[in-house]
């Protein structure tokens, strides 16, 4: 893991907001494809992650199922995220802000498997005990009970950026440009990606973030946004003189 050259550069605050990752709600635990997954699996229904391929039919039940139950876009947007020079050189923060108000806090040298069953099986531990290393001192992450507005404030962010398809369309360079000035203005940013499959942010998400940008103006999957932000970023610049200057190119 590099760490950042500059110490006055603040880093790139990333949200993924109202994530749909979260455990089998109690409403469909006796569900019949509920119970016969956790039971293939040796475990209890409220100790599996809620799937809309697995649980498509009990999931209807459910309050806004449309965008509950994708634990794999949160894996691959994990990926992403974590394995890029951005993160590499201490210049990314990620945070999980799942559904139903809990956030996980991701250390910036965490490790997720890039096998999904893997993954999986993390996540179900992570949200049952609230913290993987369970009980370590310094967990690479762990869950708090947490609004969007509440993480938002407590992170401190200056400027809050919400991702929307009906915000002001604008080119890639020239959002990652818009982020690094004030990453190396020491300046707290943060930007919020949606973490589900259909339908719209909250009321209550779309009256927090202000600014609101759209790179495209029909909807884009989750890790594509992240992948064109980080790489926007990476690219800028101000960032770009600081990655390879310290390669020494």
């Amino acid at each position: 893991m590099f760490r950042a050259p500059k110490e006055d550069v603040k880093p790139l605050h990333l949200i993924i907001a109202e994530a749909a990752l979260e455990l089998v709600p109690k409403e469909i635990a006796n569900e019949p494809s509920v119970v016969l997954n956790a039971r293939k699996r040796g475990k209890k229904p409220h100790e599996t992650l809620l799937d809309i391929t697995l649980h498509y039919k009990a999931m209807k039940k459910l309050d806004k199922w449309f965008k509950r139950g994708r634990p794999d876009i949160i894996h691959v947007s994990m990926l992403l995220a974590l394995s890029s020079l951005l993160n590499s050189f201490n210049l990314l923060r990620l945070y999980i802000h799942t559904i139903n108000d809990e956030v996980i806090y991701v250390d910036p040298s965490t490790r997720i498997p890039r096998n999904y069953n893997r993954f999986v099986g993390l996540m179900e531990q992570l949200l049952l005990l609230g913290s993987v290393p369970p009980k370590a001192s310094t967990p690479l992450m762990y869950v708090e009970k947490m609004s969007l507005k509440q993480l938002v404030d407590k992170i401190g962010c200056s400027v809050s950026v919400l991702m929307h398809e009906k915000g002001m369309v604008m080119k890639p360079l020239e959002l990652g440009e818009h982020i690094a000035e004030k990453m190396t203005k020491g300046i707290d940013i943060c930007v919020a990606v949606g973490g589900f499959q259909h339908g719209d942010f909250e009321e209550s998400t779309l009256n927090l973030f202000k600014e609101k940008i759209s790179l495209y103006p029909k909807p884009l999957e989750t890790w594509t946004v992240i992948s064109m932000i980080i790489n926007a970023v990476e690219n800028s610049p101000r960032i770009s003189n600081i990655i390879w200057g310290a390669e020494g190119r």
